[in-house]
């Protein structure tokens, strides 16, 4: 009966609460706002990179301080395109003031959909291989990996910064008008853009669960809680790790141009180094090696930065430090470890219960046996009297 009981609790763990929290966001375009919407879709794409921080984090054991270059990374590409799209045959408004009179030539090929599609996922997971592979090939790990990923944030975010020509500065690329010959800005266009990122959320959920559920994903929980037995078994860590690194970066990268379809704009300020650290609180709260709780501490914890931030504008940031403070404290395996733990825990209840309650039932059977054998005993002398 335990096993049993397991067995469904993992089903639905596994997937009864990922139809929880996708019916609800099904239903989103028919109770909110266009501006609401827009609002969600946004808070998706950033489920999108706890997504992929929460595979290396959670289940490699890589903590990233530099998801928000990758994020970035996609966002400028495909906003290159958008740009170059809603300008025409002009040059870009931000290329002429800064005395430009010509078209960059790595510009020219994001004027095709295409280019920029790839470039989307191949520039952000190209940079991961290359960074990881000679980082991991040295064995760097822990907080040295952390430090590193964040540096290179900082450089990426300084050097677009003093690009204006090209970049557009601190400003970033702006005033996107059109998708794929469409007006950005229409209603139908942004239920349409929520759907595809509600689509891109949901296969690159089931992905990375069936990656965590495979043998790659046992050996990258191996390798977190110890790299060297994995090693002397015969895998090769740097491989594991480059591919992994890889693969949420191309996530991110896709989180970064669904974000620029959604607002319109990227920025130097959307690849910083607080970016990057509240990317990690997203799966601190929701809960590391989860999934599920990456997701949903991604739009939790932006829901609830947008609600503190127009109740109380003077004093939002501290309101929102000292509750992610306390999540923390409080939940330290995040939203979906005080879930699974006590939903684990009522089980156990449930099970000594249904253990104590067989074992009554067997003694009481047992005395009744017991009167039986007396009563028989005590029958043939009554008789015989």
């Amino acid at each position: 009966m335990a096993p049993r009981d397991s067995t469904l609790r993992t089903l639905v763990w596994t997937w009864g609460a990922p139809l929880a929290l996708a019916l609800p966001l099904l239903a989103a375009p028919l109770v909110l706002s266009d501006f609401r919407l827009n609002l969600l879709g946004k808070f998706l794409t950033f489920a999108i990179v706890a997504l992929g921080l929460d595979l290396i984090w959670g289940y490699g054991g890589m903590l990233s301080l530099g998801q928000g270059l990758f994020f970035g990374l996609g966002g400028y590409a495909m906003a290159m395109y958008l740009k170059l799209e809603t300008s025409g045959a002009k040059l870009p408004d931000f290329m002429s003031w800064s005395g430009l009179t010509a078209l960059p030539l790595f510009w020219e090929p994001f004027r095709s959909p295409v280019v920029a599609l790839c470039a989307v996922v191949i520039v952000p997971m190209a940079i991961a291989a290359a960074v990881g592979y000679l980082v991991f090939r040295s064995r760097v790990q822990g907080v040295y990996f952390s430090l590193i990923t964040q540096g290179l944030t900082l450089i990426a975010s300084i050097l677009f910064i003093g690009q204006q020509a090209i970049t557009g500065g601190t400003n970033g690329i702006t005033n996107l008008k059109t998708i794929f010959g469409f007006a950005r800005g229409a209603a139908a266009t942004q239920t349409v853009l929520y759907f595809v990122t509600l689509f891109c959320l949901g296969a690159l959920y089931l992905l990375c669960r069936r990656l965590t559920q495979s043998r790659f994903g046992r050996l990258l929980v191996a390798m977190r809680d110890d790299e060297n037995r994995v090693r002397f078994l015969g895998y090769n860590p740097v491989t594991l790790k480059t591919l992994v690194f890889a693969l949420s970066a191309g996530m991110a990268g896709v989180a970064g141009a669904l974000f620029v379809c959604q607002v319109g704009l990227i920025s130097p300020s959307s690849m910083g180094v607080m970016p990057s650290v509240e990317m990690v609180t997203w799966v601190a709260v929701g809960g590391r090696g989860t999934l599920i709780g990456a997701i949903l501490g991604a739009i939790v914890v932006s829901l609830g930065k947008s609600a503190l931030s127009e109740s109380y504008p003077e004093v939002w940031q501290l309101a929102f430090g000292a509750l992610f403070a306390a999540s923390v404290m409080l939940l330290p395996t995040g939203v979906a470890g005080f879930v699974r733990r006590h939903a684990a825990r009522l089980g156990r209840r449930d099970a000594r219960g249904e253990a104590g309650a067989r074992g009554d039932a067997a003694a009481a059977g047992a005395e009744s046996a017991d009167e039986v054998e007396a009563a028989r005993a005590e029958a043939p002398a009554t008789t015989g009297r």
